[in-house]
Parts: structure tokens; C-alpha cells; sequence
């Protein structure tokens, strides 16, 4: 398995971390839950679409924070068995940044030491309570492709297209539509026209929505 280059970070206002490499922040700096809940989970559909054995695909583990509030969403829906969750990172977070990356959000500090724990012993495919969860290291040009799965949901949530490219190309795309059941959703905080656009040609309905916070607009797609 490539276990991927780590996550090289600098923190702005306290705990908001930002990526070196990408100099792009991980998540909002006005309320990273609430741009979790609304972009990736009501833009997918959820909690509404939750159902056992329910899979969510994710492009950019990053702090987790996205894993967290489904996994939080699923719980106190009150569905049977454990949610399903495959991410794709290429530089994945220490432990440690981890834990400081979650501090602000107290209403999920159990669900935060439960995978942090997990995390630390190195386990990147973990089995926590009524939670699946396989974190997928390396190039998502690669590692998408060769997966066998296949989601109902999938977050989309690489840094922007601006600052990291190559996790928006046509191909990759292309990839997470054939890896999406039918009707299956997807969503992400970015409404750039290449990316509707090559969201559109792989073969999603795509729309446009109201973003979160500062961005005036976000994007969502649908596989029939």
C-alpha cells in the first residue's frame, strides 16, 4: 500500500488547519460542522437517504471531520449496523493534528477519540462502533480506478481546483461516476464551471445550490 507523503500544516485563528502544500485550509474558518452538514451531507441527500449498508465514498480524508458529522448523522438516525465509509487521501494527517484539527467541535469529541485512538495504532481500515471505515492512501488517479466498490454517496473534497488540479481531472471523475450506484449523489463546496462541466460529461445531473458561508454557490450531482 502507498501510505502517501503526511500532511505538512500551519494553523490560523487557533485550530484551523491549513495545508502547506496546498495552501489552502482544510475546512471553513467560520463553522467547518456546519459547511460539513451542508455541503456533503444535505448535498447528497442525507440523513433522508440513509439505509442499511449504506456506503459513502470520499475524495480527501483530510482532518476527517467530514466522516465524523456522517457518522454522528447515521447514529442518531437510528439505522442498523454500521455505516460504510471509503476515503481517498494522498497526504494523510498525524494523530496529533488530527486531535487539534477536531478541538472546536465538542459536540463530536466521542466520535473524535474513538477514530483518533484507532488512528494512532496505525490502523487505516478500522471497525469502530457502527462504523466501517477504510482510509485509501495515495494518488486517488490510481487508487479510485482500481477500487472495486462502489458508494451511494460521494464527498468530494479535495482542496479547490486552483490549488490541486490534478484531483479534479477528467478521468478521476469519470471514475467516482462509475463507482456510483444509481441514483446515487454526489457534492462538493466548489461550483467551478470545469468542474460541472466534467461532473456533466461523466455522466452525473448536475446542479448548482447555494454554498456555505462566504461561497455564494456549491455543486451536487446524481447518478439515474
Amino acid at each position: 500500500m502507498d501510505l502517501g507523503s503526511a500532511a505538512n500544516l500551519l494553523w490560523e485563528r487557533g485550530d484551523v488547519p491549513v495545508s502547506r502544500q496546498f495552501g489552502e485550509g482544510y475546512y471553513s474558518p467560520e463553522d467547518g460542522l456546519a459547511e460539513a452538514r451542508h455541503v456533503f451531507l444535505a448535498g447528497t441527500g442525507l440523513p433522508d437517504r440513509f439505509r442499511p449498508g449504506f456506503h459513502i465514498a470520499e475524495l480527501g480524508f483530510g482532518t476527517g471531520l467530514n466522516v465524523l458529522a456522517a457518522w454522528a448523522a447515521w447514529e442518531a438516525a437510528g439505522q442498523a449496523g454500521p455505516l460504510r465509509v471509503t476515503s481517498f487521501e494522498a497526504h494523510p494527517l498525524s494523530a496529533e493534528d488530527m486531535t487539534r484539527a477536531h478541538r472546536p467541535f465538542a459536540e463530536l469529541r466521542a466520535y473524535s477519540e474513538a477514530l483518533i485512538s484507532a488512528w494512532t495504532g496505525g490502523a487505516r481500515t478500522l471497525n469502530l462502533p457502527r462504523l466501517h471505515l477504510d482510509v485509501v492512501t495515495g494518488d486517488a488517479r490510481a487508487t479510485v480506478p482500481a477500487w472495486e466498490g462502489a458508494a451511494d454517496a460521494w464527498f468530494l473534497d479535495g482542496f479547490s481546483p486552483a490549488r490541486n488540479p490534478a484531483l479534479w481531472e477528467a478521468p478521476l471523475l469519470a471514475a467516482v461516476y462509475t463507482r456510483t450506484r444509481p441514483e446515487g449523489r454526489c457534492a462538493t463546496f466548489t461550483a467551478a464551471g470545469v468542474v460541472r462541466r466534467r461532473l456533466s460529461e461523466a455522466g452525473f445531473e448536475v446542479e448548482r445550490r447555494d454554498g456555505f458561508g462566504r461561497k455564494r454557490h456549491m455543486t451536487v450531482g446524481r447518478r439515474t
